[in-house]
């Protein structure tokens, strides 16, 4: 089913009990616009690599080589991403070019992309995914999603950065707009589970993404086909239509993948109308940038061989909206010379080792998102038309006039702080006044996003307490040796968002808790948790609580605490069984999240696949193949399911690709 339309048309089935439809959808807002508030939402997951290679033999005509080492066919199954109508129209590709003496199979991967148009072997697939691209509903769209040709197959894309990027190449429009916002497209390409997240945080927002793996090479040929990108892999030109055998001499993005170009100007094209650089790995000549003119993006921060003098080169780029830059230890300084790029949106140095920023920066007339690690020059004083709405962030030293530098940025929004042990009471006085000043209560907050987080573990908490008035935030955090919960956060008007982190977390501080009444996410990082218990009624309107502990300690919850909670997210070491837990008292609950990562034995997983059978929701119990248990944790992974054998749903995260009947169809509504 493509659209809610058709679903209103079903008029034609009686509507008693007994009747069961089933629907199968790509499109999520599909799927929960079928289904009734209590109805059963499946996603269905893609083969697992054995599976998928059996297949894909199969179709090829080639199962005498079933028993040859998966790590042969790694790279075509990475493609075909576990979803069957890619196994099996790449598998009848390859009956067509199997060698006598087995499947070539680096030489499938190679010659995939350039007969993906062409080959009637091909033509369901290439169909298929012709359709879902036509199927967008605007050329901004559509834009975007070629834009992902651009990056690597198997990278994780941060939406921020990718979106960032769409704007500054006028894909899209500003962000108070009434046409194609960033936001928007972005969400769109979420909704038909053309991009699929990967990392996930505690209140759903996605962290990195990626185009599945056929969906990929599609958008590659397009985007090469259509000459908007140049790409250059491990040394290689590629161009879809003449097979690597760069000629065309225009284009308007450069991707350059684990490439050193020695000689830029043996290049048939002209670099001076390119308007997006991305690099990574090492750039070589390429980085001459006398050759650019019309760069709006320039994306370095992975660009392995970047250099102090490439960067002063960056200066003269006048018509830059985005930059970012890596370099690591090889990047220390910013010249002064940054006062030229005045267009500039985007800054972002959190690759580099610049620690001190020159004061022009907070001159330049456009800029909006800066990010880094960076304490602030002296006598650094935003401009009155200062348009900064980001800062993550800067650091806090002996230095003083906080209070001044934050007072003079009128569109703050977001605003990242590190305290240092060489804070002194004047400067902390001085910050001190600053976020007070940052967080008051005086506006309209219905569209109000402010957030702020603060890490002081090398310094007291003591600048924390004491604060009078109200105040206002959305989502704070808060990291370092936290004795009390801050009596400021629980005047905390609007805040939906809250975590904490520190070595321990106190009995007294967690009881504090209970009384966020608007806290919809809460957090909670530390090596232990005192005993204490969350009493009914407590943060009424959590739908998600994480716990990510060293020692599982878990709070008692009485029956009514939380009682709208639909996620229950348990990233802890040793964990033990249900540890006094009784999901029955959350009557909302849809989800469950183990960390499989740290080694979660399979009693426990037993337990709590019991419990959830039973819980009258039956919610998913997830198991996280954990990359980072940190407060950057990530709530997807890979891996083979656990076999469900009691009832409840038990996955592996990343799930929702796609079926092969259609590649268009991978949710499935029963009401």
């Amino acid at each position: 089913m493509q659209s809610t339309k058709q679903w209103d048309a079903i008029t034609a089935f009686p509507r008693d009990i007994n009747t069961t439809i089933v629907v199968t959808t790509k499109i999520q807002g599909v799927a929960k616009f079928c289904s009734l508030p209590n109805c059963y939402v499946y996603n269905m997951g893609k083969l697992s690599d054995d599976h998928s290679k059996q297949l894909l033999l199969k179709a090829a005509d080639l199962e005498k080589y079933s028993d040859s080492s998966l790590s042969d066919s790694k790279a075509i199954l990475k493609i075909c991403d576990g979803q069957p109508l890619a196994l099996s129209t790449v598998g009848k590709f390859m009956k067509k070019r199997s060698l006598m003496e087995g499947p070539d199979w680096d030489g499938i991967c190679n010659q995939l992309r350039c007969h993906l148009g062409s080959d009637d072997s091909l033509d369901r697939v290439h169909q298929a995914l012709m359709h879902e691209y036509t199927s967008l509903p605007s050329c901004a769209i559509k834009a975007c999603l070629l834009y992902f040709a651009m990056f690597p197959s198997d990278h994780r894309v941060k939406p921020q950065r990718i979106m960032r990027q769409w704007l500054a190449e006028g894909f899209v429009e500003p962000e108070n707009s009434l046409g194609d916002t960033a936001d928007k497209c972005f969400e769109e390409l979420l909704d038909r589970s053309i991009v699929h997240p990967i990392e996930v945080s505690n209140n759903k927002t996605v962290k990195t993404c990626r185009t599945y793996g056929m969906m990929h090479e599609y958008v590659m040929f397009k985007s090469l086909s259509e000459n908007l990108i140049m790409l250059c892999d491990n040394g290689n030109y590629q161009n879809s239509k003449n097979n690597g055998n760069f000629q065309t001499t225009q284009h308007r993005c450069l991707s350059l993948q684990d490439s050193s170009i020695s000689d830029s100007s043996s290049l048939d094209s002209d670099l001076s109308l390119v308007r997006t650089l991305i690099v990574f790995g090492k750039a070589g000549s390429m980085l001459n940038f006398d050759r650019y003119q019309l760069l709006r993006v320039l994306d370095l921060e992975e660009c392995t061989d970047l250099q102090n003098h490439h960067v002063k080169k960056v200066c003269n780029l006048l018509l830059l909206k985005y930059l970012s830059l890596g370099g690591d230890v090889h990047v220390t300084s910013l010249p002064k010379k940054i006062e030229n790029l005045k267009l500039l949106e985007t800054l972002d140095l959190r690759r580099t080792a610049i620690n001190i920023l020159p004061k022009e920066v907070f001159q330049l007339p456009h800029l909006t998102h800066l990010f880094g690690k960076f304490k602030l020059p002296d006598k650094a004083i935003p401009s009155e038309q200062c348009k900064l709405q980001m800062v993550k962030g800067f650091i806090i030293d002996e230095r003083v006039g906080y209070d001044a530098f934050l007072g003079r940025m009128k569109k703050l929004h977001n605003v990242k702080i590190w305290c240092e042990s060489s804070a002194t009471n004047t400067s902390l006085t001085s910050l001190q006044t600053a976020i007070q000043e940052f967080i008051r209560d005086e506006k309209d907050a219905k569209k109000d996003r402010r957030s702020l987080s603060i890490q002081f573990d090398a310094c007291s908490e003591d600048f924390l307490k004491g604060w009078e008035g109200q105040y206002y935030l959305r989502s704070l955090k808060l990291n370092g040796k936290l004795e009390e919960l801050p009596g400021f956060v629980t005047r905390l008007r609007g805040l939906k968002e809250l975590c904490l982190q520190s070595t321990k977390l106190k009995a007294a501080l967690l009881t504090a808790l209970g009384t966020l009444e608007h806290l919809k996410y809460l957090k909670l990082i530390a090596g232990e948790l005192d005993d204490f218990v969350l009493q009914r009624n407590a943060l009424p309107s959590l739908v998600c609580i994480r716990f990510v502990l060293k020692s599982p300690t878990l709070p008692t919850m009485e029956h009514g605490a939380m009682p709208i909670l639909k996620s229950l997210q348990l990233l802890c070491d040793g964990l033990n069984g249900l540890s006094g837990l009784q999901i029955n008292y959350f009557t909302h609950l849809r989800e469950v999240i183990l960390d499989a990562g740290v080694k979660v034995n399979s009693t426990t997983i037993q337990n709590w696949q019991d419990a959830a059978a039973n819980h009258p929701n039956r919610p998913k119990v997830i198991l996280l193949n954990a990359l980072d248990s940190t407060e950057g944790a990530s709530i997807q992974g890979s891996a083979e399911s656990w076999a469900n054998k009691n009832g409840a749903e038990t996955h592996m995260l990343p799930n929702g690709l796609m079926t092969e009947s259609s590649i268009a169809s991978n949710i499935t509504v029963e009401s």
